[in-house]
């Protein structure tokens, strides 16, 4: 496996697992892909829920937590593109490359 570029290597995760590697790159979008997922779950089982009068408080439930993750979605999204940076004492806040 190649070495990721410097500015890919803050973005990689790496996981040991005895032998093995597991490598996240692109950890924003890896995990908005998991939390579509499992919104996908939740809504599958709580519809399944509502067939039996004895599980629909479960279903609902879960249709609450799928609505959740919904909300979070958007906020995974807004995170990756928006980054707060504390700004060095000094630095111009301005560069030729600003535009």
């Amino acid at each position: 496996m190649s070495d990721p570029s410097p500015g890919e290597s803050s973005r990689t995760v790496l996981l040991h697992i005895g032998n093995e590697e597991l490598v996240i790159r692109q950890r924003y979008e890896v995990l908005s892909i998991v939390n579509d997922l499992l919104i996908a779950v939740w809504f599958l089982i709580g519809s399944v829920l509502f067939f039996w009068e004895s599980t629909i408080v479960a279903g609902t439930w879960l249709f609450v937590l799928g609505s959740v993750q919904l909300m979070i979605r958007p906020l995974i999204r807004l995170h990756r593109r928006v980054k707060l940076r504390r700004v060095a004492s000094g630095t111009p806040a301005e560069t030729a490359r600003d535009f």
